[in-house]
């Protein structure tokens, strides 16, 4: 699936479209440049599923946790990670087999701990104000 975003504005609209193709996968995998809008996605996403609480990067602290309505998200970040070592360590599994929605921003830094099946997003910049998002099932 291909989706343009043009403006913020569009997100909840992309995020409802998103969960719907998603169908019962919850994993999540978001690639993108620093900036691309990884979060801010994800934020529209939580939002679709329900959560009222503020959404913000877990970039220091590796994982956010919201509850939506009738579903528990895990918010990842992976950025700071040195290696997947730190992941596994973190328990990772519990979280990806947890049946809860998990979204994932910097997976390409833990490629041997993802899981089978997911939904890949990429996020391409086209201008300062407008996002191509990829949409996959693998």
């Amino acid at each position: 699936m291909l989706l343009t975003a043009t403006s913020t504005v569009q997100l909840p609209s992309l995020a409802s479209q998103i969960v719907s193709f998603a169908a019962n996968n919850r994993i999540f995998l978001f690639y993108g440049d620093m900036g691309a809008g990884k979060t801010t996605l994800i934020k529209a996403l939580c939002e679709c599923l329900g959560t009222d609480e503020p959404v913000t990067s877990p970039t220091f602290s590796i994982v956010n946790e919201y509850i939506g309505k009738g579903n528990r998200i895990y918010h990842f970040d992976f950025y700071r990670l040195k290696d997947q070592s730190e992941a596994f360590d973190m328990g990772y599994e519990d979280y990806f087999y947890s049946d809860a929605y998990c979204f994932i921003e910097w997976p390409e830094k833990i490629p041997g701990l993802l899981p089978e099946h997911y939904i890949r997003i990429q996020i391409k910049v086209i201008d300062n104000n407008s996002r191509e998002i990829i949409i996959e099932k693998i």
